[in-house]
C-alpha cells in the first residue's frame, strides 16, 4: 500500500531505479513503490577537483547514472521509461570525500579519521521524466529534476579492536566512508542530525517531498493539517477536488503524459480524507474502524486498473528469446550482413522455409530490434546495427556461439526446471540420459557439441575479455596461467594489453586439441601457449598471476576450496589471482542474470562481494580489489604477500 499519496502518482508507469543497491531498494519497497532495477553502467570517473562542493558532485554522478539508463533503455532495450531515478551517497570530512575503501588498509585509515569527529553525508537526487518524440527517429525526450540532502553524523572515540573487528567483519569495503549505518557500522555512531535514511543511502522525505512540488503544486486555498489515528500526518489543500487540475504551463517543466490523472489516483487521495465523513458514533468500535478502512480502499469497479506492462513481458519473454534462437540457427543475420536486403520469400528460398512462417518470423526480429524494414508491398529486410554488432556469426563482438548454446543446451534444460526445483539437482540427465558426474567429459563428449560448446564459451570470453582484463592494472605480472582457459580469448586479450606478458592457457586434453579451430591466422601469438592438464589432479604451471573466469560459480565447495588452496601453494609472494565472475548484490537478488543463471542447479553457487573476498581471504590472499565492469562478468583481483 502506498502510504505517501503522492506516491500513488507513479502507479502504472514504469519506474526505473538506477542502482543495484539492495539499501535504496529497500528503502523505495517499503513505502509501496512500484519499479524495476536496471543498475547504470556510468563509470565514475569524474574530476571531483573540478566541483565546487561535494554535494555538486553528487548530484552530477546522480544525474549521468540516470540518463545512462534512461538511453540505455530506450534505444538497448527499447523500454521506455517514464521515470529513471538515479542517486549517489558521498561521505565527506573537512570537504574531502570518501569513496569505498579499496582494502582493509583504507577502510582503516578512512574510518579512523572519522573517530571522534563529525561529518557530513550528502546524497545527490536526480529524477529523469522521458518521453518519446513520435516520428521517424523515435526521439528520447527528457527532463531532469535534482536535488541533494545532508546529514551530519558524529563518530564516537573508536578504539583500535573496535576499528579492526569492525573492518574484520567485512561490512565496511563495499560502502561510501566505509561503514554502513544500518548495520554493524550503528556501533560507531553516536548522534545523527538529519535524515537517517539519507546516510542508509536514499533521502526519502527529500524524494517525497519533491514528488509533491512537481505533481501537486500549491492551489491558492490555506493549507490545512488533518490528524487521523490510523495513518500519518499529510498534507492537503483546501478545495481540492477528485478530479485533479492539469499544472499550469508556466510552473509545468515535465512531459505532457507526466499531467495526465487516473480514477487510481484519486480513489487513494479521497481514502487519505476518508474518515471526516464517518459519524463519531462509528469510530468507537475497533471492529467498526477496521470495516471503514476497508471499505474506504479502492473498489475494482472504480478503479482505472493499470495494464501489468512487467507481466506481459515476463508472460512473452520466452516467445522472443525463441525468436532470437530461431533466427540464428537458420542464421538470417548472417545472410542479411551478406545479402543487404532481402524479401521474405527471398530469405524462405535461402533457408528452405515457408514464406508464411519466414515472414512472421522476421517481423517478429523487426518488432524485438533485431532487424529493420522498408519498402512498399512486399517489404525488404536488413540487419540493425544491433544485429550486425552482435549477432552476425563473424562480427568482433558476436554473441551467435552463445545464442546458439542457449537454445541447443540452456533452453531444453529451463523446461524441466519445476523437477529440478523439487530436487535441488540440475537436470543434464534428462537430456543427455544418464546421471552425469563431470558436466563436461560426459555431456560434451561428442565431437561436434563439444565444438559447440566451446564457440559459446569463446564468444563470451571474446566480449567480455577486454573490460576484464582492463579492471585493473596488471602490468607488474609478466607472467598468467588462465586455468581452464578453453580457447585462450582471454590469453590474447592480456598480450593484446601488456605486450610483455607470457600465458599460458591450462585446459583438458580434448579442449587444447581442439583451440586452432578458434585462433584466427593472424592471431597466432608467440606469447600464448597452450597446455593440456587437468587443474584439480595436475600440477599446475608456474605464473606470477593465476585467472579463474567462470570457474568458481560452478563447482562443489569442495572443489573450489582445493583450487583456491593449490593455487596459494603455487603462487610466489606478490604473486596474484585474478578472478571473473558475475557478482551478486549485497542482498543476492540481483544482478538478475546471475539469479536466473543459479537455476541451472550446478554444484556451485553465486557469491556476493563479501563472500568472495572472505572466500580468498581465508585461503591467505590479501589486498583484495572488486571491479564491476558493466559486462557480462566482473573481476576480483587479490594478492599473495
Amino acid at each position: 500500500m502506498v502510504l505517501y499519496p503522492v506516491l500513488s502518482k507513479l502507479v502504472g508507469k514504469r519506474v526505473v531505479l538506477a542502482s543495484a543497491s539492495p539499501r535504496r531498494r529497500e528503502i523505495l519497497c517499503n513505502v509501496g513503490l512500484r519499479f524495476e532495477i536496471v543498475p547504470s553502467w556510468f563509470k565514475e570517473t569524474l574530476d571531483k577537483s573540478s566541483f565546487a562542493a561535494p554535494y555538486l558532485y553528487a548530484i552530477e554522478t546522480a544525474q549521468q547514472k540516470a540518463v545512462e539508463v534512461a538511453k540505455r533503455m530506450h534505444v538497448k532495450y527499447l523500454k521506455t521509461p517514464d521515470l529513471v531515478i538515479g542517486a549517489d551517497t558521498i561521505v565527506t570530512i573537512e570537504n574531502d570525500i570518501l569513496e569505498k575503501p579499496s582494502d582493509k588498509q583504507d577502510a582503516y585509515r578512512m574510518l579512523s579519521r572519522l573517530s571522534g569527529k563529525e561529518h557530513s553525508v550528502f546524497t545527490g537526487v536526480a529524477l529523469v521524466y522521458c518521453d518519446v518524440k513520435m516520428g521517424a527517429e523515435n526521439e528520447l525526450e527528457f527532463s531532469v529534476i535534482t536535488f541533494y540532502e545532508e546529514t551530519k553524523v558524529k563518530f564516537a572515540d573508536l578504539s583500535e579492536e573496535l576499528l579492526w573487528e569492525y573492518i574484520d567483519s567485512g561490512e565496511p569495503l563495499d560502502k561510501a566512508g566505509g561503514y554502513g549505518i544500518q548495520a554493524l557500522g550503528g556501533m560507531l555512531v553516536e548522534w545523527v542530525h538529519g535524515d537517517f535514511l539519507n546516510v542508509v543511502g536514499f533521502p526519502l522525505n527529500h524524494f517525497c517531498k519533491k514528488l509533491g512540488e512537481l505533481h501537486n503544486p500549491p492551489t491558492e486555498g490555506p493549507m490545512q493539517r488533518i490528524k487521523y489515528d490510523s495513518i500519518p500526518y499529510v498534507e492537503t489543500f483546501e478545495g481540492l477536488s477528485d478530479t485533479e487540475p492539469s499544472l499550469p504551463d508556466s510552473k509545468n517543466n515535465l512531459p505532457d503524459h507526466l499531467n495526465s490523472r487516473t480514477a487510481a489516483v484519486d480513489t487513494v487521495c479521497i481514502w487519505s480524507h476518508g474518515n471526516k465523513n464517518i459519524p463519531e458514533s462509528q469510530q468507537n468500535s475497533e471492529k467498526e474502524a477496521e470495516l471503514i478502512k476497508i471499505a474506504a480502499l479502492p473498489s475494482v469497479a472504480s478503479v482505472n486498473v493499470e495494464f501489468p506492462h512487467r507481466i506481459a513481458e515476463l508472460l512473452d519473454g520466452f516467445k522472443a528469446s525463441k525468436a532470437l534462437f530461431a533466427a540464428s540457427k537458420l542464421k538470417v543475420f548472417d545472410i542479411l550482413a551478406c545479402q543487404g536486403t532481402l524479401t521474405a520469400s527471398q530469405m524462405a528460398d535461402k533457408v528452405v522455409a515457408s514464406v508464411s512462417g519466414m515472414e512472421r518470423l522476421l517481423d517478429s526480429c523487426v518488432a524485438l530490434g533485431l532487424l529493420e524494414k522498408n519498402g512498399v508491398g512486399e517489404s525488404l529486410y536488413y540487419n540493425s546495427a544491433l544485429a550486425n554488432m552482435y549477432l552476425v556469426s563473424d562480427s568482433d563482438y558476436s554473441l551467435h556461439g552463445y545464442i546458439i548454446h542457449s537454445n541447443d543446451v540452456l533452453y531444453p534444460l529451463f523446461t524441466y526446471l519445476e523437477s529440478a526445483v523439487r530436487e535441488g539437482t540440475n537436470r543434464h540427465h534428462c537430456m543427455f540420459g544418464k546421471n552425469t558426474v563431470d558436466l563436461f567429459k560426459d555431456s560434451y563428449s561428442d565431437t561436434d557439441v563439444k565444438l559447440r560448446f566451446m564457440t559459446a564459451m569463446h564468444s563470451i570470453a571474446r566480449f567480455t575479455a577486454k573490460d576484464v582484463t582492463t579492471a585493473f592494472d596488471l602490468s607488474k605480472f609478466k607472467t598468467a596461467c588462465d586455468l581452464g582457459g578453453c580457447t585462450g580469448a582471454f590469453a590474447h586479450e592480456l598480450v593484446n594489453q601488456y605486450r610483455e606478458m607470457r600465458v599460458t592457457v591450462f585446459d583438458l586434453p580434448d579442449v587444447i586439441e581442439k583451440v586452432n579451430h578458434f585462433i584466427p591466422t593472424n592471431q597466432q601469438d608467440s606469447q600464448v601457449f597452450f597446455t593440456a592438464g587437468d587443474f584439480f589432479k595436475d600440477d599446475l604451471p608456474e605464473a606470477d598471476l593465476y585467472i579463474l573466469a567462470r570457474i568458481l560459480h560452478d563447482i562443489s565447495e569442495e572443489k573450489v576450496h582445493m583450487l583456491l588452496k593449490k593455487i596459494y601453494e603455487i603462487c610466489k609472494p606478490g604473486g596474484g589471482l585474478l578472478i571473473s565472475e558475475i557478482i551478486l548484490d549485497e542482498d543476492r537478488v540481483a544482478p538478475l542474470r546471475v539469479i536466473l543463471q543459479s537455476l541451472s542447479m550446478t554444484p556451485g553457487k553465486q557469491r556476493n562481494v563479501v563472500e568472495y573476498k572472505q572466500l580468498v581471504e581465508n585461503h591467505g590472499f590479501t589486498q583484495v580489489q572488486v571491479k564491476h565492469t558493466g559486462n557480462f562478468l566482473d573481476a576480483i583481483l587479490c594478492i599473495k604477500q
